[in-house]
This record gives C-alpha cells, structure tokens and sequence, in this order.
C-alpha cells in the first residue's frame, strides 16, 4: 500500500517537473532569439550608417572631382592663350627682323663706312644671329657685350629690348626685368614700349615679386590703353586681385 502510495506521488509530480524544465527551455529560446534580433538589428544600424557615410563621401569626391576637372580646364586655357601669344611673338619678332636685315646688309656693304661703324654692325648682327638660332644665354650675354661697347650706338634700343627677350628666355629674369624696364623708361614712344612693360611683368611673376609686377601692368594699362599689351593688362588686373604689402 505504501509503495502504491509513493509510486502514485511520483507519478502526479513528474508532469509538473517537466512543465517547470519545458518553461525555462522555453525563455531561454526567446531570450537568444531576443539577442540575435538585437544583434542583427546592430548590424543593420551599422550598415546604413556605413551607406550615409560612404555616400557623403562619394559626393565629397565627386565634388573634388568636378572641381579638379574646372581647374584643369582653365590651365588648359591658359596654356593654350600662352601658347598663341608666344607663337605671335616669333611672328611678330620675324617681321622686325626682316626689316632690319636689309638696313643692317646695307651698312655692312658700304665701303665708305668708318671701321668702328663696321664692327658695331657685326657686334649687333652677331647677337641677333644668336638669337634667331634660339641660343637664348649666348644673344643676351652678347647684346650686353654691345650695350656696353656702343654706348652711343642708334641700335641702343633694339638690342636692349632683344637683349631682355634673350635674357628672359634663358629664365634670367633678373636681367630681363632690369632691361625691359629700362627700354621702356628710356624709350617710351617705342612701338616696343608696351611689350616691353609687359615682358618687365611676366617677368617680375617669375620672380614671386608679385606687387611690383601688379604696379608695372597697372603703368602698362594706363599709359598704353589701346594697345594690345595693354588691353591684356587690363584683362589680368581684373583677374588678379592686389596683394597686402
């Protein structure tokens, strides 16, 4: 009777011991898939955060990009106007050669002309034969050789002119800034005169002397307005704006 007792307790009490054992199960299943619905939910989070920010940054790239892209298409510009203006310099430089030649010959031919007169002429010719050959050191070294030798010479003012187009050809700015300003303050009626101050400019730029080459484009723009080099001093006055000194 007593074993039938037990038997029948055990019996009864196993189905609430399994409930009990089945309910814990039971949360611990939800709280795992508590768990990885926050864990997934992170990742989530994480991924649209990684997509804002890799957006924000392709449009600060494509912004750069588009801004690289305009500078390039203004030094391509540039490059192209420095390009036209350098081949119309030769042009321009070709014609003033061809008609000094025949002047310079006819001087050379004379038979009455002083022996002075003559070494003068091939002191000159032989700087601007240096200079069509592009041997830009060599011409400037020689025109200097002749400004000093023929202080009272009627070529003073080509072969200073041509000895700072040399000079400044052979990057020695310094020089060709010093000989264009001097054309242009002793010559200024000089056809040359506004080239000459615009050389004295792009000159100074070369050599970071940023101030003095704005006063020069500024004398350039108001005492040769219609000219050219004028007109493109006028142009980069605006374009530039001035600096502190």
């Amino acid at each position: 009777m007593r074993r039938t007792l037990a038997l029948c307790t055990l019996l009864i009490a196993l189905p609430a011991h399994a409930g009990l054992f089945g309910d814990d199960l039971a949360r611990q299943r939800i709280e795992q898939l508590r768990s990885d619905v926050n864990a997934v939910t992170q990742r989530v989070d994480t991924i649209n955060n990684n997509q804002i920010d890799f957006a924000n940054q392709l449009e600060n790239v494509r912004a750069e990009l588009a801004k690289l892209r305009g500078q390039q298409e203004v030094m391509a510009y540039e490059l192209e106007a420095a390009q036209k203006r350098q081949k119309d310099f030769y042009i321009d430089l070709d014609n003033r050669l061809r008609k000094l030649e025949p002047a310079i010959a006819d001087s050379t031919a004379a038979p009455a002309a002083p022996a002075d007169g003559a070494q003068e002429t091939k002191d000159y010719e032989t700087a601007l034969n240096l200079l069509k050959a592009s041997k830009f050191k060599e011409a400037g070294a020689r025109f200097l050789a002749f400004l000093a030798a023929w202080p009272d010479s009627t070529l003073q003012a080509s072969a200073t002119y041509w000895g700072a187009y040399a000079h400044a050809q052979a990057a020695d700015h310094k020089q060709a800034a010093a000989l264009f300003g001097k054309f242009a303050a002793t010559w200024p009626k000089d056809e040359r005169a506004p080239d000459a101050l615009e050389g004295q400019a792009d000159s100074l730029h070369a050599l970071k002397a940023v101030n003095a080459a704005r006063d020069v484009l500024q004398k350039l723009s108001d005492t040769y307005p219609n000219s050219d080099a004028g007109k493109r001093a006028k142009q980069q006055l605006k374009a530039v704006p001035a600096k502190k000194k």
